[in-house]
């Protein structure tokens, strides 16, 4: 096990290392000068100031020097300037990576717990009338655009029912609680506020749902088709022969097997979640990486774009490397791959 973990790190290194290198490049090729985004219309004008603002973000260097001083940042902590928030983009992301991850864990939870919940179902009770509807269900869910749900969604909820609030992480006017981890409801929990929490809670939801429904779909499916392809196998059959009862076969048996390609989703499926908010958070004003990342293309913040592409690549890299952990606690057979 210390062998096939010790590989798969391997592989995530150079994957980091490979990320580092394209998302420079990508800025490399971008259209527009960051010096004149930077400057401002007026200020662009002035070719002595643009001339300086290059040479202090280092544009009049070589291509290949400035790629080892953002290497060379990279090592001590240091992603750049935000240009749009005048901040380093590290700091940005550890005051608006929280909301997104909170978001994405919270859809993630949704999806697991429905889409698995129901692909099973839909499995067990296989060609039937509840699996033909459960079926169309995920598909639909597949299938509808995401800005699409969040505006009816809001439209219905928040606007003529009242359930849920339609933007933000708070009532306006609320005072967030003391950070510890960034979740608002972790650390409204940790403070001992409950109000504070049933809020937090409150304002997650309805976007949790909505970012979550492509997820239920896709999970309910796979979930489905995994659970029918271990049904087939040999050793259920002998399991059911033995005299087993249904749950005792299904818990055993069948979801053990079933779990291993269904991880693959979730893992993945969680690191989509968490780079792909923009929609989102954008209509829920939810001041998370997906915004942050938006403004960043939208003024030309290229350490802010560079800093989000390797915060989301890094993202899936971990994922990627805990899914394949988890397949060798959960096959063994894989260790030896």
């Amino acid at each position: 096990m210390a062998l096939f973990i010790a590989k798969r790190l391997g592989a995530a290194v150079l994957l980091v290392i490979g990320t580092v290198l394209v998302a420079f490049a990508l800025t490399a090729i971008l259209p527009g000068d960051a010096a004149t985004a930077r400057l401002g219309e007026r200020a662009a004008a002035d070719p002595e100031l643009v001339a300086a603002m290059r040479e202090r973000l280092g544009l009049d260097r070589p291509l290949y020097e400035q790629f080892f001083l953002y290497l060379g940042g990279l090592f001590r902590g240091d992603l750049g300037e935000s240009t749009q928030t005048a901040r380093p983009v590290l700091t940005d992301l550890q005051l608006f990576g929280p909301a997104s991850a909170e978001l994405a864990l919270a859809a993630t939870l949704i999806a697991v717990v429905v889409g698995g919940g129901l692909g099973i179902v839909a499995a067990l009770r296989a060609n039937g009338h509840l699996d033909n509807v459960l079926r169309a269900v995920s598909l639909g869910g597949v299938s509808v655009p995401i800005f699409w749900f969040a505006l009816i969604a809001t439209a219905i909820f928040s606007t003529q029912l009242g359930w849920f609030p339609s933007s933000g992480r708070l009532d306006a006017g609320a005072i967030p609680p003391p950070r510890v981890t960034g979740f608002y409801t972790i650390d409204s929990l940790l403070a001992g506020n409950l109000p504070l929490f049933v809020e937090a809670v409150d304002h997650l939801i309805l976007p949790a749902i909505v970012l979550s429904a492509p997820m239920v779909g896709l999970l309910m499916r796979f979930t489905r088709a995994s659970v029918l392809d271990v049904l087939g196998q040999e050793y259920i059959r002998a399991a059911e022969a033995k005299g087993l009862s249904s749950n005792q076969v299904v818990f055993g048996h069948v979801l053990r097997g079933a779990l291993v390609p269904v991880i693959t989703v979730v893992g993945t499926a969680f690191a989509s979640l968490l780079a792909g908010t923009v929609l989102v958070e954008q209509i829920f004003a939810w001041p998370g990486i997906g915004s942050y990342a938006y403004r960043a293309a939208s003024t030309l913040d290229l350490a802010a774009i560079v800093g989000v592409t390797i915060f989301v690549a890094l993202i899936y890299i971990f994922v990627n490397l805990v899914t394949d952990i988890l397949y060798g606690v959960i096959d063994p057979r894989i260790r030896r791959a």
